[in-house]
């Protein structure tokens, strides 16, 4: 028996997934096997996500296992699918799609988005609702063939120069509250009305995109949810993505805080007694917020996320922008030249295979990204703490009214 033919594995547990990894390797080789057809078969198998349905890339087995399937493969040396290039869809895109898209939708797009063939990017903020999503402006109109079309303009989209798909929120009544009028989407990037242009950063580079849509036609059948139910569906991948922001696996000194601890220990004659408590003080906070994320992620594995990850996007950017911070002053002046300052177009953002000048820099867009810090405060206090939420006057009040 192959483990491509198998039916749903509910039930399975560690030892059950690690001979099923076993005789898929026994298939499929990863010294001889082409990576891409080696991942499409992964999929197949169910071990791409163990915690999503048979024939979905999983076998409906607990989500925290997953971490047992990842760490057969990597020690037998298989490709994996590069995901931090495809991480928009991996960890807002699938979700969202897996719990809200049509069978026809989940079968065409997750499994290329699994193996990373298509690239997705996240169609939400706007020049005039960033902080406050549900202002958003796009506006989607059905047609009398039952196509909705779409105007409107995004920004600060990361991939939407190398993305085939998008996740795409929009205004379909705006004669209700903001929060009520909102339709969300999957949208096909290549199609005519669609035009990117780069936003050059103070790095140089143009990581971020903004785009433009013009009378673009997208059939309902890509709708992901009810009509006007667009902030509920919205919701479930912001809390996707902050968690896919602050909550990912780190080993004990990875990310920032190795870098800065790296250079403390190569350079001791930049070291002074307040550099060094300062040093000692974030990695003491490092190593908390590493600890934080492996309990988020256990929750995770029980259950969606929840308002939780809020908190550790939050201190995640607070941390990387100290230990940026802390760099920077250690290395002086030298930390403000780096080498390779140039208007580029990455796919990917490297934090920790820079230079000091560039990570201090790019640090100040994490406070930003993924929810602004004051969002996420408001949230915590609200949902976590359970305090006194702060007035609201427009939630009543017809979108089309509101100031803008």
């Amino acid at each position: 028996m192959t483990t491509t033919d198998s039916g749903p594995a509910t039930g399975l547990d560690a030892e059950g997934l690690r001979t099923r990894v076993a005789e898929f390797l026994a298939d499929h080789d990863p010294a001889t096997s082409d990576r891409l057809e080696f991942l499409r078969a992964r999929f197949d198998a169910g071990l791409a996500w163990v915690h999503f349905p048979a024939g979905l890339g999983g076998l409906d087995a607990a989500r925290e296992l997953q971490s047992v399937v990842d760490a057969e493969f990597a020690a037998a040396g298989a490709p994996d699918n590069n995901p931090r290039r495809i991480g928009i869809g991996l960890g807002m895109a699938a979700p969202t799609i897996l719990a809200f898209g049509s069978e026809e939708l989940k079968k065409r797009l997750l499994r290329p988005l699994w193996t990373g063939e298509e690239v997705w990017c996240q169609l939400f903020s706007e020049p005039g609702a960033g902080s406050d999503l549900a202002a958003l402006a796009t506006r989607a109109v059905r047609d009398a063939g039952g196509e909705w079309v779409v105007n409107g303009q995004k920004v600060w989209t990361s991939s939407a120069h190398t993305a085939q798909w998008a996740i795409l929120v929009t205004r379909t009544d705006p004669d209700v509250p903001k929060h009520q009028g909102m339709t969300y989407f999957v949208l096909d990037m290549t199609q005519p009305g669609v035009e990117v242009r780069p936003l050059r950063q103070i790095t140089g580079e143009a990581e971020f995109n903004e785009v433009f849509l013009t009378d673009v036609r997208i059939p309902d059948a890509h709708r992901l949810g009810e009509v006007g139910a667009g902030w509920q569906v919205a919701r479930t991948t912001l809390m996707n993505e902050r968690v896919a922001i602050g909550g990912n696996a780190q080993p004990r000194e990875g990310g920032m805080v190795g870098k800065v601890t790296q250079t403390w220990r190569e350079r001791p004659e930049l070291r002074t007694p307040e550099l060094h408590d300062r040093l000692l003080r974030l990695w003491v906070e490092a190593e908390a917020f590493r600890l934080a994320g492996s309990r988020l992620r256990q929750q995770l594995a029980v259950g969606q996320p929840g308002p939780e990850g809020s908190g550790m996007k939050l201190a995640f950017a607070r941390v990387a922008q100290a230990l940026a911070a802390l760099e920077l002053e250690l290395l002086g002046e030298a930390a403000l030249r780096y080498d390779d300052w140039t208007m580029r177009r990455p796919e990917l953002v490297d934090f920790t295979g820079r230079q000091a000048g560039y990570r201090y820099l790019r640090s100040k867009g994490n406070s930003i990204e993924g929810g602004t810090s004051e969002v996420l405060r408001n949230i915590i206090a609200e949902r976590v703490l359970g305090l006194p939420a702060e007035p609201r006057t427009d939630t009543a009040v017809a979108w089309k009214d509101l100031p803008r």
